[in-house]
């Protein structure tokens, strides 16, 4: 009886106009918030951490998405908007997804852009209390987001690449190489 009741609600699903069928997934699913952080490494390797009002360890720069936003515009606005300056996102970001509490953040490495004094950074936006660079070495407690950000980048880092797979001919995958004949046996 279930089994039916659940094929004939996917018949009438299939049926819906594509804005239906949106708000019905968005409507059963679980929402998550999305962030993006940035990890702003100086040329001497010292790392740009934030220090916001209503937390006691140190983060970095970063904020939820705006509707419509790209993950990687949000990342240079919220540096430009707590720290105030502009940087040059580097390689594919990490992205950690955290049930818990639903969110995704997505992490990027980043640099100042060529031609900003990294001596320049302050805090520029009310909810950060204090901005300053630390030596890999010298890092102080993290937030636990900026801890787990941080595995995550170095693991996405040092994870294989993805392979570049064959051409295509005419639309369909490339044939395989020929293989070689077999060897002649005795008759």
């Amino acid at each position: 009886m279930l089994d039916g009741l659940y094929a004939g609600l996917l018949r009438l699903y299939r049926r819906m106009p594509t804005t239906g069928r949106r708000w019905v997934v968005r409507t059963i699913a679980p929402s998550f918030t999305v962030g993006a952080m940035c990890i702003i490494e100086r040329s001497d390797g010292a790392l740009l951490l934030v220090r916001h009002v209503y937390r006691r360890r140190w983060g970095v720069p970063g904020g939820l998405l705006k509707r419509g936003e790209l993950p990687a515009d949000a990342a240079r606005r919220e540096v430009r908007e707590e720290v105030g300056i502009d940087v040059e996102l580097e390689g594919e970001p990490a992205v950690v997804v955290d049930p818990d509490p639903q969110r995704i953040d997505v992490i990027f490495r980043a640099r100042p852009a060529d031609g900003i004094d990294p001596a320049t950074v302050v805090a520029r936006s009310p909810e950060i209390e204090e901005v300053r660079w630390f030596g890999p070495d010298r890092l102080p407690e993290l937030q636990h987001e900026t801890a787990g950000a941080l595995v995550a980048l170095a693991r996405s880092s040092a994870a294989p690449q993805a392979r570049v797979l064959p051409a295509r001919s005419e639309g369909r995958a490339a044939a395989p190489p020929a293989a070689a004949p077999p060897a002649a046996g005795p008759s």
